[in-house]
């Protein structure tokens, strides 16, 4: 059904473009058909579904670069709460390795729907355990993104160096080399939608430098060229990995990756943070993305990324709250605050404004994950739009500029969130979701959650 979001107090089209007042916005199908006032639109918008816009800023959908879904079946425990990444890693594998498909499934579905509360549309997940071998786990993750209606890029995920190989993770997650592609293969074949508004898309993804092997590094690279696809992996989060890079391969993390063909427009990375200032100057020449977890580098003690630097130098990035274990929130516009106010701490107050802070959650994160069809409302763009409503106690007296206030402010909830056409969130609630499933999902995962610390 065409919808029509009649006359919303305020309308943020996105990129640099100005707030419009009083401004409707007109969807046929899956697209943005028009954007102007209710009475130019009135006779487009014959038989469309009316939506009041009366109290609510409206603003294209936040994209989320790097997640690992499986996470918020892990995420607060006691046993990691004050770790760094390495001994983090360490303590939750076992657990990890504990996962059934059922679990991704489930993890899947509540990782979504917080994303879609806090104003997400489209989502990366970076899943990298297989536990077991059981590889269907993938399918059964695109099936509960489905059914949330998040527009997904799945990142099949790898791993091939287990703790006997000089790697971190336990054998019973890891897989080896001729089985990853070909299941890569697989699920590319089965499930990528290249096409203009495809909603599942797949990224081939071996999960770092110091899980995988050269040979795979290299290889994905290969096939993910060939086969038109983006790849992503985790790169210079910690200084632990520069060590171990250094010691094991000779040279820095961003160095490892220009030597296995890795640097280039179609890749991008999570963290980047340890990256030096002529690192950061190739990586705009290149175009290589960069996926910027500031919660999770905060919670885990990893640093401060230079991303008022990369901006600088042309670097593509994007906003991601990364996993429920090392954030415990699913939360994008929160993410984007914590954007904000730590490039403020390192650089100062006016290194970086509110609208900068939007147009990386927004425009920066389709261009880091290879899109030109999202992160904007304008004409043929793809239906992916939230809104926030303006009435709420924490934006009271942020009126005076509604669209930073949804930075300074906090706002951390939506009241309307669209995807692909389709209304999800209207009035605050899900459209696709009772109160009791709802209450359902989070009862198992709970229930779940204390199963899994139980037998750690």
């Amino acid at each position: 059904m065409d919808l029509f979001i009649k006359n919303a107090t305020y309308v943020w089209p996105g990129g640099d473009a100005p707030v419009l007042e009083r401004t409707s916005v007109l969807i046929k199908g899956t697209s943005i058909a028009a954007i102007g006032d209710a009475l130019s639109l009135s006779s487009l918008a014959d038989g469309a579904r009316t939506i009041p816009g009366e109290g609510m800023i409206i603003m294209p959908g936040l994209v989320n670069t790097h997640h690992h879904f499986y996470q918020t079946l892990t995420r607060n425990f006691p046993c990691v709460q004050d770790a760094e990444l390495f001994e983090w890693l360490i303590n939750l594998y076992p657990l990890w390795a504990q996962l059934t498909p059922d679990d991704f499934a489930l993890s899947t579905t509540i990782a979504s729907l917080e994303l879609l509360t806090s104003g997400c549309t489209t989502a990366v997940d970076h899943s990298y355990l297989v536990p077991g071998g059981q590889s269907h786990l993938y399918k059964r993750q695109i099936e509960a993104a489905r059914r949330a209606g998040l527009r997904f890029h799945l990142c099949r995920g790898s791993m091939s160096r287990s703790k006997k190989d000089g790697g971190l993770p336990p054998d019973s997650v890891v897989q080896t080399e001729d089985v990853i592609m070909k299941e890569t293969e697989n699920l590319v074949n089965e499930y990528h939608e290249a096409k203009r508004g495809g909603m599942t898309r797949i990224v081939v993804a071996p999960c770092s430098p110091f899980s995988v092997t050269p040979e795979l590094m290299i290889e994905a690279k290969k096939y993910a060229d060939r086969a038109g696809l983006t790849v992503h992996t985790h790169l210079a989060e910690t200084r632990d990995e520069e060590d171990y890079t250094k010691k094991i391969y000779g040279c820095r993390p961003f160095e490892l990756m220009e030597k296995w063909g890795w640097m280039d427009k179609n890749s991008f990375f999570a963290h980047s943070i340890h990256f030096s200032p002529e690192e950061i100057a190739r990586m705009g020449k290149a175009k290589g993305g960069v996926a910027h977890c500031p919660t999770s580098n905060m919670r885990l003690g990893s640093g401060i990324a230079p991303i008022v630097e990369m901006l600088k130098a042309k670097v593509p990035v994007g906003i991601a709250v990364d996993g429920s274990a090392s954030n415990d929130c699913s939360n994008l516009m929160l993410e984007a605050r914590q954007c904000l106010l730590l490039q403020r701490v390192a650089k100062g107050a006016k290194c970086m404004s509110a609208r900068d802070a939007l147009k990386i959650a927004t425009l920066g994160g389709a261009e880091v994950i290879g899109r030109d069809d999202v992160g904007l409302l304008k004409p043929g763009f793809e239906a992916d739009l939230v809104g926030f409503p303006l009435n709420r106690l924490r934006m009271a007296g942020g009126s005076t500029d509604p669209l930073a206030a949804l930075i300074f402010c906090a706002a951390d909830r939506v009241d309307l969130s669209i995807v692909h056409g389709e209304l999800l969130i209207h009035r605050g609630q899900f459209t696709r979701y009772s109160e009791d499933e709802l209450a359902e999902l989070i009862r198992k995962q709970n229930e779940r959650s204390f199963e899994l610390y139980k037998h750690r």
